[in-house]
């Protein structure tokens, strides 16, 4: 594992541990070309289980305010990142939805109110022994809720990422560029609730694409005829999700960091992320002829990181095949 040395700015071609807060103050000014990277998502890892959502969002507005005087005027940062889909809000409602195909009691709110009505004295318990359903079934009905637990529980939303994203970008001197929509497989671990409501299944993700001002050059020679054709042009990128997490439960494949690489860097260019997770962005950095630097501050990441970059690296120049 890289030392870090304080007297000097951070080694190309080295992956650091550390917080990527203090280790990007120690970038050499207007060195990147580009930076790629993923930060965290919000949603549970153990990585960021003592983030608040607070925290969450100041990391990601410091993290993107350092980058401005490390990027080179003219280059990108790239931040690839989901929407929360189960982002839990107090001030929801907490109404449970009335989930008919769902139903396996046929009692209505209708036919209740009704055996209320005629029995006024009657509860809960007497109106479900009434109906042969449970207390449960009765208070649902009447209330939309569930007392055994539903009615108790924080309700959950959708938080849209984009303008957090870009407020904080804007903010350090950026200027949206473009964005492009990765559609990877269906996540239906993290979508547990597809088959109760009309959200849909979580299955892509953006890359938010910044521009430092300065004079960016334009070489479409980077590129075959075909990877243009296929990708380069295109906004909507069809890539197929890592099929194991066995060693780290945040990989995203070669081929993303790959595509962003080729498009917006050129060759012995610097390629920065900074949360480098199992070095996937150094092994693509690496394939495509470019310098890198790579930080995470979880010291297993790292370590993984740095095995795929040396194997990766051996490979590359020759010492290796497969």
């Amino acid at each position: 594992m890289a030392a870090i040395d304080v007297t000097k700015f951070l080694k190309e071609n080295h992956i650091y541990h550390g917080d990527s807060r203090t280790l990007l103050k120690k970038i050499k000014p207007e060195s990147i070309a580009l930076s790629v990277w993923s930060p965290p998502y919000f949603v549970g890892k153990a990585y960021e289980k003592n983030l608040s959502f607070s925290d969450w969002e100041d990391l990601l507005r410091e993290v993107i305010k350092l980058h401005f005087p490390i990027i080179k005027p003219g280059g990108f940062l790239t931040i690839n990142i989901a929407d929360i889909l189960c982002f839990k809000d107090a001030s929801m409602p907490k109404i449970m939805a009335e989930n008919v195909s769902r139903t396996k009691v046929g009692v209505t709110k209708e036919q209740i109110l009704e055996a209320k009505k005629k029995h006024p004295t009657w509860n809960r318990h007497q109106l479900a022994a009434h109906f042969g359903c449970s207390e449960q079934t009765i208070d649902r009905r009447l209330n939309g809720n569930n007392i055994r637990g539903g009615k108790y529980q924080t309700q959950t939303r959708v938080f849209l990422v984009g303008g957090l994203i870009e407020r904080a970008a804007n903010e350090a001197g950026f200027h949206l560029y473009d964005r492009r929509v990765w559609v990877k497989d269906a996540a239906w671990e993290n979508s547990r609730w597809h088959t109760i409501s009309y959200r849909s299944v979580d299955e892509f993700e953006y890359i938010y694409i910044f521009w430092k001002p300065g004079t960016t050059k334009v070489d479409r020679s980077r590129l075959t005829k075909q990877e243009w054709v296929n990708w380069g042009s295109r906004a909507v990128w069809e890539i197929p999700s890592v099929r194991s997490n066995a060693d780290h439960d945040s990989k995203f494949p070669i081929e993303l960091p790959r595509r962003i690489i080729k498009l917006f860097s050129e060759t012995d260019d610097v390629v920065l992320d900074c949360f480098m997770g199992s070095g996937t962005t150094a092994i693509a950095a690496i394939t495509e002829g470019r310098r890198y630097i790579g930080m995470d501050k979880e010291k297993k990441s790292v370590e993984i990181a740095l095995e795929a970059e040396k194997i990766r690296g051996d490979c590359i120049r020759g010492y290796c095949f497969f």
